[in-house]
């Protein structure tokens, strides 16, 4: 359990802090009270979270806490899952977004470089949060093999844009007299 305390002002550090916690994972289970589970890959996270606090001049504790009950322990980890479920299903909703976008642009016969590199840095960012959403992953949801043949669709839609818009600068380039 992560339990920062900070001045109120300026709020810029508690929202770094709260950043921070999200991004690695972390879930608020009351009002400033944070909770991870006992794994070595939350440890840094913690460190650099305990940092922001420092740097903002405020305190921090970090507790490892064990249940007393079997109800208390599976209120934490529902919350954790819950979470995560969450994530899982927004980031399968960008891959939908994703593949509607290049059938979109495929309807309009859009086939262009430009329109082929956005859609390349689109599918870069969901391979990015795709990564964290499976560090942060504890409980090593079955959503997560689901989001992956997701993903995996995603690079398939994508490769499939990129040989038509191939296709189309071939047949549009002027031909090349080499003699």
């Amino acid at each position: 359990m992560f339990l920062p305390q900070l001045p109120k002002e300026p709020s810029k550090h508690r929202v770094a802090v709260w950043r921070e916690l999200r991004r690695v994972g972390a879930v608020p289970v009351a009002s400033g009270a944070w909770i991870v589970p006992a794994l070595p890959a939350f440890t840094e996270a913690l460190d650099r979270a305990g940092e922001l606090v420092q740097n903002a001049g405020g305190t921090f504790a970090v507790l490892d806490v064990a249940p007393r009950a079997a109800s208390s322990e599976q209120f934490l980890r529902d919350v954790f899952v819950r979470t995560r479920l969450d994530e899982w299903a927004e980031f399968e909703a960008d891959c939908c977004k994703f593949e509607a976008e290049i059938a979109r642009e495929i309807a309009k016969k859009k086939f262009t470089f430009g329109e082929l590199e956005e859609e390349e840095q689109s599918l870069d960012r969901l391979r990015r949060w795709y990564r964290d959403l499976k560090k942060r992953d504890a409980f090593e949801l079955p959503e997560a093999e689901a989001a992956d043949a997701r993903l995996q669709n995603c690079v398939t839609v994508l490769d499939d844009f990129a040989e038509q818009v191939y296709a189309a600068m071939r047949s549009a380039a002027p031909a090349i007299d080499l003699e």
